[in-house]
């Protein structure tokens, strides 16, 4: 038991001093983008997209908003009822 015990010490020490090494970085000089002419017909249907992507985010922000309004309703109404329990536990105690 103490040979088993010495071993896996032995062996921890070996593996916890052992540096991980890695490979030398390797650096790749980027690639300079192709130049590209857009027609006229890319460049509507990107518009066209530009415009969908911008109207499906201002619903979601409409979305979220309302969202948010409900949320300060709800801890509006929280607070309120906090604010009504510790009255009450005032009540409680004084009677």
């Amino acid at each position: 038991m103490r040979t088993f015990i010495l071993s896996l010490l032995a062996g921890a020490i070996v593996v916890s001093s052992a540096d991980a090494q890695s490979p030398t970085p390797v650096i790749i000089q980027a690639a300079t983008p192709a130049t590209t002419i857009q027609s006229p017909v890319t460049a509507g249907v990107t518009s066209s997209a530009t415009e969908t992507t911008l109207k499906a985010l201002q619903a979601m922000k409409a979305a979220n908003d309302e969202i948010l309004k409900q949320q300060k309703a709800t801890l509006e109404k929280l607070d309120e009822m906090e604010k009504a329990a510790n009255d009450i536990r005032i009540l409680t105690k004084r009677s």
